[in-house]
């Protein structure tokens, strides 16, 4: 339960608000003892080795999977939904060009104010179920050709515009490179944005909530999650574990490169998860996805895996440190030819799904969070001193 301001002076909040129930979810579940997280009533794993894109959307928006005919119903109204409004294209130039080096991720954030008041966005608290749903499909259908004109504009490239006839991963390869990828690349990329599409209450899930409790509108709170996941902390590290095989360089290397950043005190980007104490599950169906590849930086990421975490057990005795889902999601990425400075808004691509359901959730509930803190500074005086 949320925290009672009357009672928070004597009641000892963890740091993070890390294992406090805030509300109650039938979206799915993290198990970090166990190494298991779920969508509604199903693996999520087993939903990403055996489901499309569409399938997973449908279920987290409205409760089930869709047989053939509602699916093909759904993948087609999803799928005219891409298109942007013409007074949003006219102004992603110039949302490109402010950017900057910030990259897609932080155009993301202006692009979908616009996109929600080009849209009509209302108040979530003013609208009914059916609307509220309809609103975050629409949102969630147009982040990935937001994302790869944003990506394109920022290196002198036109937007490609989307394509109806292609599945919703594909169609965002299709997008970002201007070439229709390869059936195996784009099955890789669809099982990756399934098995992130939502993962508990994370720190961006969790803000979209909050912004959803007070009633704001479905662009409002995905404004306020896409700037949760830009920090390093939480969506930020695909690319800087690929990074960390980059700065190892060789095999070699692995031992005295990981044990002086280790005995320095440093994160390794990759591994430890704040819930999992087990191997993380989606880093290990990842590791399957890039094994299927195979190839030098594939071997030499199951290496680093290994004496990594024979490393960590030495220095760190007792704590459970596996390779999370950033690690093998940048290998991923990499070998289906993503710019790394697409990973984590490829992520975005994926959770604006999980955001969209909990959204939904929340707005059901018209109470709005509002926790309290416990006042740590100077005690404040009798009365206000005079000014002299």
């Amino acid at each position: 339960m949320l925290i009672n301001r009357a009672a928070s002076t004597s009641i000892d909040v963890p740091r993070g608000l890390a294992g406090v129930v805030v509300t109650e979810t039938a979206l799915g579940d993290v198990r970090g003892l166990e190494g298991f997280y779920h969508y509604r009533q199903y693996s999520a794993v087993d939903l990403a080795q055996s489901r499309g894109f569409e399938d997973v959307w449908h279920l987290m928006i409205h409760g089930d999977l869709p047989d053939t005919a509602r699916l093909s119903a759904f993948t087609a109204h999803t799928a005219q939904l891409r298109r942007l409004p013409d007074e949003v294209r006219a102004a992603l130039p110039a949302v490109a060009a402010a950017n900057g080096r910030s990259g897609p991720l932080a155009g993301l954030r202006s692009a979908l104010s616009m996109l929600g008041a080009a849209k009509g966005f209302r108040p979530v608290y003013d609208l009914d179920a059916e609307q509220r749903r309809a609103d975050t499909i629409a949102a969630a259908a147009a982040v990935p050709t937001l994302l790869t004109a944003l990506y394109r504009l920022g290196h002198g490239l036109e937007p490609v515009e989307p394509r109806a006839d292609l599945p919703y991963a594909a169609n965002y390869l299709y997008m970002l490179t201007g070439s229709e990828p390869d059936p195996e690349r784009a099955r890789a990329i669809e099982q990756y944005l399934i098995s992130t599409i939502d993962h508990g209450f994370n720190a961006s899930t969790f803000s979209a909530r909050v912004i959803a409790s007070t009633g704001a509108d479905v662009a409002a709170a995905l404004v306020g999650a896409v700037g949760a996941l830009s920090g390093p902390l939480h969506g930020g590290a695909p690319s800087r574990a690929l990074d960390t095989l980059d700065a190892i360089g060789s095999p070699d290397r692995i031992d005295p490169w990981i044990r002086e950043h280790v005995l320095a005190g440093e994160r390794i980007m990759g591994f430890g998860h704040p819930v999992y104490r087990t191997e993380d599950p989606r880093s290990r169906m990842l590791r399957g996805i890039a094994e299927r590849f195979g190839g030098p930086l594939v071997d030499f990421a199951v290496e680093v895996e290994r004496q990594v975490e024979a490393i960590l057990a030495e220095l760190k005795p007792g704590r459970e440190l596996h390779t999370n889902v950033e690690f093998y999601a940048g290998v991923v990425m990499e070998l289906c030819g993503l710019p790394r400075e697409m990973f984590t808004p490829t992520f975005a691509a994926a959770r604006v799904v999980g955001w969209s359901a909990n959204i939904v959730e929340q707005a059901e509930d018209s109470k709005i969070i509002r926790p309290a803190a416990r006042y740590v500074g100077p005690q404040p005086p009798v009365a206000v001193p005079a000014v002299l």
